[in-house]
């Protein structure tokens, strides 16, 4: 498709992606029935018990059995947890290189290789393996020193890592995984940072990510926080899209930072957390100090049961965390149109992406409400009509005419 003519929906695309997010989907709750049967085993018939016996008998006259208080064994809560999550890991990779590399290449969304699809699924899963132990860790050490309070003091240390790594993502996380590069001198860099500017945002630069190595699909941010804030172009974008039709998405992703979306999603993410926590907390105590199921809060066999409630929690918040981020989106979108007054680049941008990212333009509308962290295709097209259609827009529009004329 010429970049230079108004994008179309693709018909045939269309029924592709219906398939695609069809069957993932399926696949997604096929993995939860079946991590659920597992943990359901694992605590019917005492695994969880079992193991931690495995590892306490391993760990005697080692050094695993450090011990810094009473009912507090950092070294084995690491093992209990890294067995843990290992199996997790072994247990689901043939889901996972399903739906990850055997499906994404039958519908044409990734062009890795599989031995760069196993290192960067190694590296992703080693990074998370490293931040969630030293979460655990942590919590554990609250829960020995901070009985009472140990939810309380969990969420404050989770506000302060989720804008540790918003700052940090981009210069250390990110670029693991992608490389960026400057964007060359010219109009279109130009235009973004004039937009910045406009959006009393400061930006360390322009860049360009190299998403073409990995994926058909493409995407725009404006990443970090402070001094690591940049603007970032997927390589399959900068090459594809109208200049207009670029400058609007940016637009949407400086709307954000004018709105404060991050700090607004960072702190209500730690409000959800910490009422999670307490629930968690209020559950814990009663199982260990009523029903005696285990031998402490600091009892490594906990940590299934624990991980179990935070799942729980978060599948049923999940649709009011959706339902808050499709509210921030609209109103980005709004400040989209705004800043740009573009509505025919905007809807030739959002048909362009759907295209090309394969994504569903009109979901069922039960579908979006539990899935979608972004309003639908569909609605986001018709909220630029609406906008193009409001009287002020009419008159602006009139007056540009009469002036040309």
């Amino acid at each position: 498709m010429n970049a230079d003519t108004p994008a179309q929906i693709d018909l045939e695309r269309q029924q592709q992606a219906k398939r695609y997010a069809r069957i993932r989907r399926r696949l997604s709750l096929v993995n939860l029935g079946v991590i659920t049967v597992a943990i359901a085993i694992m605590l019917g018939f005492g695994l969880d018990k079992w193991l931690r016996n495995v590892i306490e008998g391993m760990a005697k006259g080692t050094f695993l059995s450090w011990q810094p208080r009473a009912d507090w064994f950092p070294v084995q809560i690491l093992l209990y947890f890294l067995v843990l999550i290992i199996s997790y890991g072994l247990f689901t990779l043939p889901m996972g290189y399903y739906s990850g590399f055997v499906l994404s290449h039958r519908y044409g969304i990734s062009v890795m290789s599989l031995k760069a699809w196993i290192r960067e699924h190694v590296i992703g899963f080693a990074l998370s393996l490293v931040l969630e132990a030293v979460f655990v860790w942590l919590v554990y050490a609250l829960l020995a020193f901070q009985p009472q309070l140990w939810w309380l003091w969990a969420a404050v240390m989770l506000l302060f890592f989720s804008v540790v790594m918003a700052n940090l993502a981009p210069v250390l996380i990110f670029p693991i995984f992608y490389k960026y590069s400057p964007l060359p001198d010219g109009e279109l860099k130009e235009r973004l940072l004039v937009l910045a500017q406009r959006a009393h945002t400061q930006v360390r630069g322009v860049f360009v990510m190299s998403m073409s190595r990995k994926t058909t699909g493409t995407n725009a941010a404006l990443m970090g926080l402070g001094n690591t804030r940049r603007i970032v172009l997927g390589d399959t974008m900068a090459d594809r899209y109208t200049v207009d039709e670029i400058e609007v998405v940016l637009a949407h992703e400086l709307g954000h930072h004018v709105h404060h979306d991050i700090w607004k999603l960072i702190v209500g993410h730690a409000v959800l957390m910490l009422g999670g926590l307490f629930v968690v907390n209020v559950l814990l105590h009663w199982i260990i100090d009523a029903l005696h199921f285990y031998r402490s809060l600091t009892d490594p066999a906990t940590l299934p049961f624990f991980f179990v409630l935070v799942g729980i929690f978060s599948l049923i918040f999940m649709p009011i965390t959706n339902g808050y981020s499709r509210l921030i989106e609209y109103q980005a979108d709004e400040y989209a149109l705004q800043s740009t007054s573009k509505v025919a680049a905007f809807k030739s941008a959002m048909t362009r992406l759907a295209n090309q990212n394969l994504a569903e333009i009109e979901p069922s509308p039960l579908i979006e409400f539990f899935f979608y962290s972004h309003p639908s295709i569909k609605r986001r097209l018709a909220h630029a009509d609406e906008f193009a259609n409001r009287p002020s827009q009419k008159q602006t529009s009139s007056a540009a005419l009469s002036a040309d004329s």
